[in-house]
């Protein structure tokens, strides 16, 4: 029973713990998705991969055997003369899709010469291609 001196005292929610408990949950999710993470991209020594799209059908592809050897259209080429076939094979006002196939036992730094030869021929667009597993 209440005294009719006593002041009404107003209901509080008090809402500090719950503040502790949602930032307690917010740390939890960032913690646990940075471990979640990766980078997503292709290995170089992979020969597949499930993220692979389909692209048109090539109009040229350049071929790299486990061996090192150069192919433009399954014709052996020399590097120095790659870029010049490339161009040989734009046509005005068209893109031309240059696929490289590059085995996995191939030296990186011969793929990456490749490609950036291939790279400074304008009006080339470059895919790689892979396999699904």
């Amino acid at each position: 029973m209440r005294l009719p001196d006593e002041p009404d005292i107003p209901p509080q929610i008090n809402i500090v713990p719950m503040i502790d408990v949602v930032f307690a949950i917010l740390t939890f999710f960032i913690m646990s998705s940075l471990f979640l993470s990766r980078s997503e991209g292709l290995s170089v020594n992979l020969p597949s991969a499930s993220s692979g799209k389909s692209q048109p059908p090539a109009q040229v592809t350049v071929t790299i055997d486990e061996r090192g050897q150069l192919a433009f259209n399954r014709q052996p080429i020399q590097i120095d003369a790659l870029e010049g076939a490339v161009r040989q094979q734009i046509k005005p006002d068209q893109k031309l899709l240059v696929v490289l196939n590059a085995d996995k036992a191939v030296n990186h730094g011969q793929v990456v010469e490749v490609m950036d030869r291939l790279r400074r021929v304008e009006g080339a667009t470059l895919a790689i291609a892979t396999q699904k597993p």
